[in-house]
């Protein structure tokens, strides 16, 4: 009955015009209509296990649902123009939409992560990984309805939208279509689209960027990702010279005797205001006292870093992987983590906020670390919110009691306590003030909690040390700032102090981007490695931090290292800022000498970071 009524003919030879004008509005009808079902069906999806209120949410704002709907419409109909087959194009484009969809939706109910177009680079690696994490596959009723509406939908189609457009036609719409996608395109790859126009923060936490992008959808979001990850290919790079470069060294091996505990600390916006010139009316004596007093124990050095008053994970990736760019990780990637855990250390670490916070939960997996404590799975039980360093150093130290074995031990830490912004109305530490009262209010105020903050992360850190001193066993410690903190909108506390902020100028570079370092050991560590740990060290950028802290403990470290470590006898400092230092000079221009060093540590850097090599023969 069907095949022979006039609306579900393959072609509408013999119709009036009237009704040839309607078979192909049906047709192609129903070919949209099964597409904007397409689309529904991905923002079920998209979601995940976060709160349904989402899924709604993005009725409420049309610009996000055209933009993850209209992709789908137009795979659809260019598949239709192409094969002539509405209810093959509604398969292909159902697999495509659905199969992604699926997949996103896994992810953040395993890793609460996104699906972005870089992981399809790392398809084969996650595939493994399921494997072995015993991860239950079985479909839920969301993946079952999914399912289910492909099949429906195709069969559907295939026997009441049969019209088969003339090939020429077809083909003719098919270029049309594809060649509207690419103006188009600029709405997926805009940034302000992105950030602003299609904000839906009301059910979700803005700062989580797993929420952040589930918020506008599944498909719009992936297209974005396409534009916006990743680390640009060095000009004039070549893999298999990168690869000739790396090769010409080979992993070092850490003698058993001078194997030693490491435990590391990278302190929140940590900064000592004391080295600022000109500086008046304030007691850094008072805020200084306990740190300096360790310093004058240990090596210590200034760290240029690329950022300043945020982007804390900037020199926590750099410092772990000794790259200088650095990338939300995707895949398991090249670190010193790696390298230590081969050599038979034990890694772990602990951060006291939350764990989706730069996607840090799956970025410290990839990055070599088998267990991590943070607020979700540790802290929550010590504090009622973000532990502060009194709580948090003593649980470091208590971890590393706990979970050492007769291997070397490896803790890397971040601490949360001299977070911004400090209060601008009130005394958060209720202790005496470090200024004079020269200074506005709001100045005032701002200087006199932060100071106060690193007054107490000194103490608690003597405290901390001071227990290592007691331990038999050789442990090192490494502690630094990774920035210079906030202090007032518009950096207005730094220009009252009158502290000069110039990056054009030398003194203002130093000034925005550089902290302070410091290597402290017990005296088991001092003896095992014949070293006093007492004197000034290099000035070195975040990705040659570990470099510096391997040559004070004698170790050789892996190829990377060595390599780097040639890298350093010309370039001591490298960032991202495009500043550099050249034998100890800082410069924005290099010489031929400097611009082949830069050019060979670029290329081994994008290397390794698209390349894994732990586990496998080198």
């Amino acid at each position: 009955m069907l095949k022979t009524f006039w609306l579900f003919q393959k072609n509408p030879e013999g119709l009036s015009r009237g009704k040839q004008w309607i078979f192909w509005g049906w047709n192609a009808g129903l070919v949209l209509a099964s597409a904007l079902c397409l689309g529904g069906v991905s923002l079920l999806f998209a979601y995940g296990s976060y709160d349904p209120a989402i899924f709604y949410d993005y009725f409420h704002h049309p610009l996000i649902v055209l933009l993850n709907v209209a992709p789908v419409v137009g795979l659809e109909l260019f598949f239709w123009c192409l094969t002539g087959r509405s209810a093959l194009s509604f398969f292909l484009t159902g697999i495509v939409t659905i199969g992604f969809s699926v997949g996103h939706y896994y992810m953040l109910l395993f890793r609460d992560d996104a699906l972005r177009f870089q992981d399809l680079k790392n398809l084969r690696e996650a595939l493994s990984i399921t494997e072995t994490a015993s991860y239950d596959l079985t479909p839920d009723k969301r993946v079952i309805f999914g399912i289910l509406c492909l099949a429906f939908g195709t069969a559907v189609l295939h026997f009441i939208a049969r019209g088969v457009p003339q090939r020429k036609k077809r083909l003719t719409a098919a270029l049309i279509i594809a060649l509207a996608a690419v103006p188009l395109a600029r709405a997926y790859t805009s940034q302000r689209v992105y950030d602003t126009m299609t904000e839906n923060y009301e059910h979700i936490n803005r700062w989580a960027a797993t929420q952040n992008y589930i918020s506008k959808g599944f498909v719009y979001p992936f297209l974005h990702s396409i534009s916006a990850s990743g680390i640009q290919q060095p000009q004039g790079y070549r893999e298999e010279d990168a690869e000739k470069l790396l090769s010409s060294y080979t992993d070092g091996v850490i003698p058993e005797e001078r194997k030693v505990d490491l435990i590391t600390l990278q302190l929140e916006a940590f900064s000592d205001f004391s080295r600022f010139e000109g500086l008046e009316g304030i007691d850094f004596e008072k805020a200084y006292s306990v740190f300096h007093e360790i310093e004058a124990e240990s090596v210590t050095g200034d760290l240029v870093t690329n950022i300043f008053a945020g982007g804390t994970v900037d020199t926590e990736w750099a410092f772990l992987t000794g790259c200088c760019n650095v990338r939300e990780y995707r895949a398991r990637t090249n670190s010193h983590v790696w390298y230590l855990r081969e050599q038979g250390y034990t890694a772990e670490g602990s951060h006291p906020s939350y764990q989706w916070f730069y996607n840090r939960r799956n970025v410290n997996d990839y990055l070599g670390f088998p267990a991590y404590y943070f607020f979700e799975n540790h802290y929550n039980q010590i504090a009622n919110y973000i532990s502060l360093d009194y709580q948090l150093l003593p649980e470091i130290l208590k971890l590393y009691r706990a979970n050492r074995s007769d291997a070397p031990y490896f803790s890397f830490n971040v601490t949360y306590q001299g977070h911004g912004p400090y209060s601008t109305t009130e005394n958060q530490w209720n202790g005496e003030p470090f200024t004079d009262g020269r200074y506005s209010t709001e100045t005032t105020f701002i200087v006199d909690n932060y100071l106060a903050s690193l007054q107490d992360t000194a103490r608690e850190l003597r405290k901390f040390l001071d227990e290592l001193k007691r331990e038999e066993r050789p442990v090192v410690v490494v502690a630094y700032g990774d920035h210079l903190p906030w202090l007032g909108d518009g950096n207005s506390a730094y220009e009252e102090l009158g502290i000069n902020l110039d990056t054009s100028t030398e003194e203002g570079f130093y000034n925005y981007y550089a902290t302070r370092y410091l290597l402290w050991a017990n005296d088991a560590a001092k003896e095992r490695l014949g070293n006093n740990f007492v004197g000034e060290g290099e000035t070195v950028s975040s990705c040659f931090l570990m470099n510096e802290v391997f040559d004070l403990l004698g170790w050789e470290g892996s190829r990377w290292m060595q390599a780097s470590n040639d890298i350093r006898q010309t370039l001591n400092v490298i960032t991202s800022t495009g500043w550099y230092e050249e034998e100890g000079v800082l410069t924005d221009t290099l010489s031929d000498k400097g611009s082949e060093a830069l050019r060979k540590f670029r290329w081994m850097e994008y290397y390794l970071q698209e390349n894994f090599l732990y586990g496998k023969e080198r």
